[in-house]
Order: C-alpha cells, then sequence, then structure tokens
C-alpha cells in the first residue's frame, strides 16, 4: 500500500426490522375458535448485538441489527483486534471502530489499564457508558492480536500514555508490523513510545505540536495511512477512519518501519 495516503469513505447507515404486530383471535358462538391467521410477513432479524464477539453464535454468522447475514465471510474473521481504551475513552472513537471490525468477523478485547469496567464519555465532558475490560496491558501480548485500535479521549489518551506497559505493547505492535489505527488523540501514546519519527500521519490539532517535535510528519486529512499506520483527526472522520482499518487490518503484517518501529 503507498504510504501516507488519504481516502475519503461515506457512511453506510444499516437499518433494523419491526415487530411483527399480534393478530387477536375472535370467539364465536356457533363455531370453533380459529387460531391465529397466517402470517406473510418475514420474521424480524434479531437487534441482539454482540459488542465483544465477531457476531457469531455456535461457529455460525447471526443476523443481527448490523446486518450480517448467514454464511457470508467477512474480510477479518479469524482475526483478534486489541482495543486499548482506558477512563475517559471517546465513546464513539471505542464503538464506530470495534463495530466496523466485529462486522467483518474480527474479535476485539478491550485491553486496559486495570480490571473491571472502563467509564466512557461524550466531548470529553459527559459520562457515557462503561464497558467490560478483557485483559490489561501488563497481562496481554501484542503477538496474540492481528490489529490494534487506540480510540481518542483527551484524558484517555494521557492516560495510557504514561503507562510502561502499555507503551510496551505498542511498541511490540509495531516491532512486529501489525497493523494500527489511532483517532483524535490516540497519537499521544505513539509520541510518548517514539513510535512516530519518520512517520506521516494525522490527529486532534492539539497533538500536532508534540508530533513533529518527535519527528513525525503531520498532514491534515481525514485519514492518513502509513504502512499499515491508520490516522484520523476526530469523529467527523470515523466513517473513512472504519473502512480504512477494516482493509489494513484485512492485509495483514506490514513492512516494519525502520524508524517508526524502534526506539
Amino acid at each position: 500500500m503507498p504510504a501516507a495516503t488519504a481516502s475519503t469513505v461515506g457512511r453506510d447507515r444499516p437499518t433494523t426490522a419491526t415487530g411483527i404486530p399480534s393478530t387477536a383471535n375472535r370467539n364465536a358462538t356457533d363455531r370453533p375458535i380459529p387460531g391465529p391467521a397466517p402470517s406473510t410477513t418475514a420474521p424480524a432479524m434479531s437487534e441482539t448485538v454482540w459488542p465483544h464477539t465477531s457476531g457469531r453464535v455456535n461457529g455460525v454468522r447471526s443476523r443481527t441489527a448490523h446486518g450480517y447475514a448467514t454464511g457470508m465471510t467477512g474480510k477479518l474473521d479469524g482475526k483478534r483486534i486489541a482495543i486499548l481504551a482506558t477512563d475517559g475513552v471517546e465513546q464513539v472513537e471505542l464503538t464506530e471502530p470495534r463495530d466496523a471490525v466485529t462486522r467483518e468477523g474480527a474479535r476485539t478485547e478491550i485491553v486496559s489499564l486495570a480490571e473491571g469496567e472502563i467509564q466512557a464519555m461524550n466531548g470529553d465532558i459527559d459520562p457515557a457508558d462503561r464497558f467490560p475490560v478483557d485483559r490489561t496491558a501488563a497481562q496481554a501480548d501484542a503477538a496474540d492480536y492481528d490489529g490494534v485500535i487506540m480510540p481518542g479521549g483527551t484524558v484517555n489518551a494521557d492516560r495510557l500514555r504514561m503507562d510502561p506497559h502499555v507503551r510496551d505493547f505498542v511498541r511490540a505492535a509495531f516491532r512486529a508490523g501489525t497493523p494500527v489505527g489511532v483517532i483524535c488523540h490516540g497519537p499521544w501514546t505513539l509520541v510518548e513510545a517514539d513510535l512516530v519519527r519518520g512517520r506521516t500521519l494525522t490527529s486532534f490539532p492539539s497533538l500536532r505540536t508534540d508530533i513533529r517535535n518527535a519527528g513525525g510528519t503531520v498532514v491534515d486529512e481525514e485519514v492518513v495511512t502509513d504502512n499499515g499506520l491508520v490516522s484520523s483527526r476526530n469523529p467527523d472522520d470515523l466513517p473513512a477512519f472504519c473502512a480504512k482499518i477494516v482493509e489494513e487490518f484485512a492485509e495483514g503484517v506490514h513492512r516494519v518501519h525502520r524508524e517508526g518501529a524502534t526506539v
């Protein structure tokens, strides 16, 4: 894949089916009570979402609100993706990339600083949902994953970059050529781990001086790819970001970048 390219991808909004109205029986004094009238409406598809699975039940892809169809083969079937996040993560930057890769068959795990749950936020200020942690950065082995997603959120990124286990995890992923997607404040951890030297990427505007000072080249594009490193600026870029990480994760291991993969 050419280094440092930008692309725009539109957002597709899946729709869900509605329930079927019930048919009431009518009583009659001179004839038996008939059963329910036959329905000509197709059964509604399940609206159950499995946030940390690949959308499979007993090994078969289920049909859900995301639009999975039984028997489909996803681009990321069999792949395992780590989502690095902690308290303060921007919720939409966690859930939309997660859903994009699980729609294609990947299994995701939240890797965080401690066991338990993390508190997501909306706009850095308003508390959103809580998400269970699958394993800590100290427990996780980067070699077990086929891709890494690093959402933003100011507090989330600031806490992650200060943790030595998180820095070791992302260094190991870069050295192995594992594709990585970072968005908004996510690149802060890469700066702290000395992984942007010689790389081209984008970020939230307030990080750009830090990236340049750490030896990276910053461009102002909705999505930038540099040999397996995918970056975007903010939640508005999520459609393009999600499409690109699926593409890069599907390609698998990338060439190890000499400057941005070693410390």
